[in-house]
């Protein structure tokens, strides 16, 4: 990623083409464009988890890429559906090839279940996150039941409830990574 402004990783659970949340991944992106460059990483080319390959010797290149990507960004902004009730397995994938690492030890962090129901996977990703060392402060962790009836075309929240809890994310989110670049100097 080229650019002078602080990065931000994003992680879709989805790999629907037009898939809501990477619609509400772009209202983020939009929200955030002045101060924030956001990138989607595409986690669907790192391969199925093996602890063999977790070791510097043998670790695929598209890891090496995925850990870089995460360790130099300034925050993560994670953004998934809920499928049977749980994560869905490309999300779970990239997960598991970072939990022996600490790119996400204190990293700021921004996380979106957008599904039907969503309960599930939101409690179950605020726990992986969480024994991970993600940074989730505040607001930055909101359940979207039903998303697909709170945004219209354009990608824009449809009901005041929806987008005040994403600007309280987006608030909370990017003071947390203005706090750590702070404490990073």
């Amino acid at each position: 990623m080229l650019t002078s402004k602080p990065a931000i990783i994003a992680l879709l659970g989805s790999t629907k083409q037009e898939s809501i949340n990477k619609t509400i991944l772009g209202y983020i992106t939009d929200q955030v464009s002045d101060d924030y460059a956001v990138e989607i990483f595409d986690i669907t080319t790192l391969p199925f988890f093996n602890p063999d390959l977790d070791q510097e010797s043998s670790l695929p290149s598209s890891v090496k890429t995925f850990r870089k990507t995460l360790e130099d960004a300034q925050g993560v902004l994670v953004s998934s559906p809920e499928y049977v009730f749980s994560v869905p397995g490309v999300l779970k994938n990239a997960i598991e090839w970072v939990v022996s690492t600490m790119v996400f030890h204190e990293k700021p962090t921004a996380l979106i279940t957008a599904s039907s129901s969503g309960e599930k996977a939101h409690e179950s990703l605020q726990l992986i996150l969480k024994t991970i060392g993600a940074q989730i402060e505040g607001n930055a962790s909101v359940l979207i039941q039903s998303p697909k009836t709170k945004f219209n075309q354009a990608g824009l929240p449809t009901d005041v409830q929806t987008e005040t809890v994403l600007k309280d994310l987006i608030l909370d989110f990017t003071k947390s990574m203005q706090a750590r670049a702070i404490v990073n100097k």
